[in-house]
């Protein structure tokens, strides 16, 4: 049974082009991964569906009492809440149903017997409906979900006003796994999630019965909950039935043929036009010539393969610094309450170090506070000689006006135009992506300006918070080349060790100086 039909869409960005023609179907039970690389269109589709965005031409089509949950980069949270309370608006309508079922036993009281009996009967079905749906156990419920992904590490008393973003989207599919819809559209889910909750969505979804659709740039995760890859590639959306790894497989084995038809096909025409042009001058020959010609114009004429611009990432290095580039002593870290013990380490010369350990105990502090960008509650941090370091941080601005040229351009005014537009196409943007605001790129997008700003920079030194959130594949596969055979000193937190296993030398894992409860 087809729950959602799209027929024909069309939609585009001024003279860009983002999808053209699309048709797409969803089944019941489907689990799709749509993929493709960034900024090629998925969240726009996803916007197109959920009818945020009205296509240029097509229609979209939704089968009867299906219910959206839809999980984007922009949700909000309702601001003076706490999280539970928060995660109790998922089921509003349920509360909803309950008070029209108290409204019906008051009317009751004043009613005729006539009246009295389609009322019993309006009431009981609205009885069953609550009982289904585990209305009088919405606090266990609540509490299990907020426990698989994190949330009782933070507190359910938390005012949502005081968390970080990562937390925020925590709270926000929580919110929704709880409201069970019809379909999940997911955008990114596990860009927040560190690992022991990247497998309990992974559960999660595993055995979720309904329909799904989710982007992703995570490709186990993927290939953990997936049965249906949609490709988005130069404005067309493929359709193909497995994981990942049989999409790229077809899609290696197609490209290759397509390639090869292209090649075989400029042959003949080249063929084709050279007997044309020696033959069309003599009078002997000329039928023949004219017959090659109406054969050339009656060619479908086959358009070559096109290959998006494909990231290059190199960091340049700059002379060594001391044998220990950071001293903490008796390191304690945190706002207005501490959240960890007090720490003393060394980060020593041409080490790798991944930091580790569920969210919210203050990886992203750890770096701000090494880096000076906020104090610690007490100790001290004392840098070697000669650190020059690079700070790629987890997320920019989300009222970032500057165009992406302007943002690298600032901090680098002794660049031209044409070598800043160079830098930037070196990091896989396009011409449209280099003259956009860095506040309409996509994830993606915005992470390889930032990327870019980096990889200008001498240093010795690298800090990166989840360098990988939004990157797709290859621009993931070549920033894990770059770091690989970057020679100085790198602090890395990811949530994705298949991405940091093979250039790390240590782990740090952040419980191990929590104040928190893990």
């Amino acid at each position: 049974m087809s729950i959602l039909e799209v027929k024909n869409v069309t939609h585009g960005f001024g003279a860009r082009s983002i999808l053209e023609d699309v048709s797409f179907r969803l089944l019941k039970g489907e689990h799709v991964a749509l993929i493709g690389a960034n900024g090629e269109g998925k969240s726009t589709f996803l916007n197109i569906i959920t009818r945020k965005l009205m296509p240029d031409e097509g229609t979209v089509e939704w089968s009867k009492r299906v219910t959206v949950g839809y999980l984007d980069q922009h949700s909000a949270l309702k601001s003076g809440t706490t999280i539970r309370e928060n995660l109790r608006l998922a089921f509003n309508n349920l509360y909803t149903m309950e008070q029209e079922m108290l409204k019906i036993y008051e009317d009751m009281t004043q009613a005729n017997d006539d009246d009295i009996n389609k009322m019993m009967e309006d009431a009981a079905e609205i009885q069953t409906i609550l009982d289904s749906s585990g209305f009088y156990f919405i606090d266990t419920k609540v509490d299990e979900v907020a426990n698989g992904l994190g949330l009782s590490d933070i507190g359910l008393d938390k005012s949502v006003d005081e968390l970080s973003g990562g937390q925020r989207t925590k709270v926000l599919l929580t919110k929704l796994l709880l409201q069970n819809p019809t379909i999940l559209l997911l955008d990114e889910p596990t860009n927040y999630l560190d690992e022991n909750h990247i497998q309990w969505l992974t559960n999660y979804l595993r055995n979720y019965e309904n329909a799904f659709i989710l982007i992703s740039h995570d490709i186990p995760f993927i290939n953990d909950v997936c049965n249906i890859i949609y490709h988005v590639e130069n404005s067309i959306l493929t359709r193909y039935v497995g994981n990942y790894e049989e999409f790229k497989r077809i899609y290696d084995l197609n490209k290759q043929k397509t390639e090869r038809e292209f090649e075989k096909q400029q042959k003949e025409i080249e063929k084709l036009e050279d007997f044309i042009a020696r033959n069309k001058a003599r009078v002997a020959t000329r039928g023949m010539a004219n017959s090659r010609m109406k054969q050339l114009d009656k060619m479908e004429i086959l358009e070559r393969p096109r290959d998006k611009p494909k990231p290059s990432f190199k960091f340049k290095e700059t002379k060594a610094p001391s044998r220990f580039l950071i001293e903490a002593k008796d390191l304690v870290i945190g706002y207005d309450s501490p959240l960890t013990s007090p720490m003393t380490f060394e980060v020593e010369r041409n080490k790798k170090i991944a930091i580790c350990g569920v969210n919210g105990l203050g990886k992203s502090t750890l770096l701000k506070t090494l880096l000076g960008i906020i104090h610690p509650i007490s100790g001290s941090v004392e840098f070697g000689e000669n650190v020059v370091f690079g700070y790629f941080e987890q997320e920019d601005s989300k009222n970032n006006s500057n165009t992406a040229l302007d943002e690298v351009w600032n901090e680098y005014p002794s660049l031209t135009n044409h070598e800043v537009r160079l830098e930037l196409a070196r990091c896989g943007l396009t011409t449209d992506n280099i003259t956009s605001m860095m506040k309409v790129l996509s994830g993606g997008e915005n992470a390889k300006v930032r990327l870019c700003k980096l990889l200008l920079k001498e240093l010795n030194f690298l800090i990166l918070d989840e360098p990988t959130n939004h990157l797709d594949p290859e621009a993931k596969d070549e920033l894990q080349k770059a770091i690989k055979e970057f020679k100085g000193t790198v602090i890395l937190v990811s949530h994705e060790p298949y991405f940091y296993e093979s250039f790390i030398t240590d782990v740090w894992n952040i419980e191990d100086f929590t104040t928190k409860i893990v």
